[in-house]
């Protein structure tokens, strides 16, 4: 991966003056090279990394894990896309393995995703079963940690 893009991914707030001094370019080649991913389509968006605990601590992360049989005509693409279009959705993923879609949901509670899950996943047609992972806690976010800076007070005990 081009080192532009390894710094965007985790600081995409750096301008294009403190890039070109990182990277050992100009401001108008970073702005380039900036503007050519965007327009392939490499760079897809920009977004902020929100601890959802210290604004809500009732707020739950789920892994879903999904069963699907592929539509005949588009396979997994249409389901996907119909599943990407709800709210609650943050983001899905077609994967190998055990299942075929992976999808991340955020809601205000347990009964929420749930009732997501049941309501509108298991629902459609396609989707054959659902496996619901709760998050307990997130250690590293598209590349950035995000550690919470409470220390162990414990300590140690030696006799």
């Amino acid at each position: 991966m081009d080192q532009l893009l390894k710094i965007l991914k985790t600081n995409a707030r750096l301008s294009n003056a403190e890039l070109a001094v990182m990277l050992d370019l100009t401001e108008e080649e970073v702005a380039e090279k900036i503007a050519a991913y965007e327009s392939a389509g490499v760079i897809k968006g920009y977004t902020a990394i929100i601890d959802d605990a210290a604004i809500d601590p009732g707020l739950v992360t789920a892994m879903i894990e999904l069963k699907v049989t592929p539509l005949s005509q588009s396979g997994y693409d249409e389901i996907a896309r119909e599943i990407a279009n709800y709210d609650e959705v943050e983001s899905v993923r077609l994967m190998s393995g055990a299942y075929d879609i992976l999808v991340s949901v955020t809601g205000r509670n347990i009964r929420e995703v749930s009732q997501f899950v049941s309501a509108r996943l298991a629902a459609i047609d396609a989707v054959s079963s659902t496996t619901t992972h709760f998050e307990l806690k997130a250690y590293k976010f598209n590349g950035v940690p995000i550690f919470d800076e409470d220390t162990d007070e414990r300590g140690m005990v030696s006799p």
